[in-house]
């Protein structure tokens, strides 16, 4: 009943799979495809329903979660790329770290049907995969939308979503592993020799809502948080609280702007030297 319609799916995730990083058009791409498929697949399910029980249980425990546990995929990488910041090796590091205590509490969590489906036991399928055993999942999900009381079991979307985040868990892995080299490597120049900041850690928070006021980075788009943290990430120094920082600064007798204005003396120094050479 179903054959052609989850072909047709696959044929289209692999092709999205083919690449080694989903960027948000990509993934956006990928939700459209589940919602669609799971859409098919609940109206052959509406005018047909099953022969027995066996193609009930194989139909929830095999079919509907191939692109029901997709679409979890796909949206943990949405929110990850539209919420993880944009900046800050650091802040990135945090936010990625986040998402990985999130997936192993939700697989502690459920730790007996995770073990339980591994194992490829099947002594429970009537329980977990039949539509007479309804319970309504206690936890809430993107996908509720598919609480359609013929389209759904007490332990479909369960399934679903631990196949989903065993996917995701892998995606986290490669994004960890990129940050931790990129962080590495910006710690180095060519020679192998670290940047050390050597000035105050205040002159480094006037240095970085400089920038921020200049608008001179992202077009002006970027917070300040994350621009001081790239610096830190630079210059291998951390500065603490720079909203304490930046109150101390505005307190200041005379000029405020100490470092600032060092630098442009220097600068005009060095380009009058330069041009009496």
């Amino acid at each position: 009943m179903y054959s052609d319609i989850i072909k047709d799916f696959q044929g289209k995730l692999d092709k999205l799979k083919e690449e080694k990083r989903i960027n948000l058009e990509k993934a956006n791409e990928g939700i459209h495809l589940c919602n669609n498929t799971l859409y098919l697949l609940r109206n052959v399910i509406e005018k047909h329903d099953f022969r027995s029980e066996e193609d009930e249980i194989y139909f929830f425990k095999k079919v509907k979660s191939r692109p029901l546990s997709a679409l979890v995929y796909f949206n943990e990488i949405r929110t990850c790329k539209l919420m993880m910041p944009k900046m800050g090796f650091e802040d990135q590091f945090s936010y990625l770290k986040k998402k990985v205590r999130r997936v192993n509490k939700f697989f502690s969590k459920n730790w007996d049907f995770v073990h339980y489906m591994e194992q490829n036991l099947n002594y429970l399928d009537k329980q977990y995969f039949t539509r007479k055993n309804q319970n309504f999942p206690l936890y809430s999900t993107p996908e509720t939308c598919y609480l359609d009381p013929n389209f759904f079991t007490s332990h479909d979307m369960l399934w679903a979503k631990i196949k989903g985040l065993n996917c995701f868990a892998e995606h986290l892995k490669v994004l960890i592993r990129e940050i931790e080299r990129r962080r590495e490597d910006i710690k180095f120049d060519n020679k192998g020799k670290p940047l050390a900041w050597t000035e105050s850690k205040t002159a480094l928070v006037e240095l970085a809502y400089a920038i921020h006021t200049a608008g001179a980075v992202n077009n002006g788009k970027e917070d300040i948080k994350a621009i001081a943290s790239a610096l830190e990430e630079a210059f291998n120094v951390k500065v603490g609280n720079i909203y304490k920082a930046y109150t101390e600064i505005k307190r200041r007798k005379g000029s405020r702007t100490r470092f600032l204005e060092r630098l442009i003396t220097s600068f005009n120094h060095k380009l009058d030297r330069d041009d009496a050479l």
